[in-house]
């Protein structure tokens, strides 16, 4: 892999020391996987799903709440735990039930997280149980040493700093030797904050550009690939 402005797909490294850092954090979803795999594909259609049946509306209706939750609530979830008094633990199960055939076992990227020193997270805001379900499909699950979860943040999701004071809290991590890697770019801005190392997986998808691009090109962003296990070999 290589890093110059004629290649596209990665932004000139600012600080390419990644010696201090102890504590790597990923997210899930189109970070550890390729987001060609598409699993969103499955988890909006269930949402929607999910969502027409509790509430008892049209599928069009269902769409229309789900994106204004997403919006005004940062998940569709808390939309319908603060407006509904929804419970989250059958919509959680309900949307995560999907085929994961789409998702090919990684031995690449078993071997670049084993050379990384330190612990490892998994840092989501879909349920525990989705990550290892994915982690293990992807043959990485023994490699990170926890999963913390929308669940264990009290269902406050990324971007929100109290996500990220929830995960600190459970995995003790020092955010000053910790490298966080995400694939919306917005979800960068409060790990930057915190003094984390940043690295956004760049997306080429046309279903998730708009959603995962938005602030792509702030100071938050301190590293970009769209090629994880590339990126992680550099280190």
């Amino acid at each position: 892999m290589t890093d110059s402005l004629e290649n596209t797909a990665h932004k000139p490294i600012r600080h390419p020391q990644f010696d201090h850092v102890d504590t790597w954090i990923f997210d899930l979803d189109n970070t550890l996987y390729p987001a060609h795999c598409n699993l969103f594909a499955q988890i909006d259609e269930r949402m929607g799903s999910f969502i027409a049946n509790e509430l008892d509306v049209d599928r069009v209706e269902a769409r229309r709440i789900q994106k204004k939750f997403y919006v005004e609530h940062g998940t569709t979830l808390a939309g319908l735990m603060s407006e509904h008094g929804m419970a989250p633990g059958p919509f959680l199960d309900y949307v995560h039930d999907i085929d994961l055939a789409v998702v090919d076992s990684s031995e690449a990227l078993d071997a670049a997280l084993a050379r990384l020193p330190g612990k490892r997270f998994i840092f989501t805001n879909g349920s525990h149980r989705h990550a290892e379900n994915v982690a293990g499909k992807l043959g990485v699950l023994d490699r990170f040493d926890g999963i913390i979860d929308i669940a264990a943040c009290n269902f406050v999701p990324k971007p929100h700093p109290d996500a990220f004071t929830h995960f600190l809290g459970h995995s003790r991590a020092d955010a000053g030797r910790a490298a966080m890697f995400e694939d919306i770019a917005r979800n960068l801005e409060v790990p930057h904050e915190l003094g984390m190392r940043t690295v956004w997986i760049q997306t080429h998808e046309d279903w998730a550009t708009e959603k995962a691009h938005h602030g792509k090109d702030g100071e938050h962003v301190h590293h970009v690939t769209d090629d994880l296990v590339g990126f992680l070999d550099t280190l």
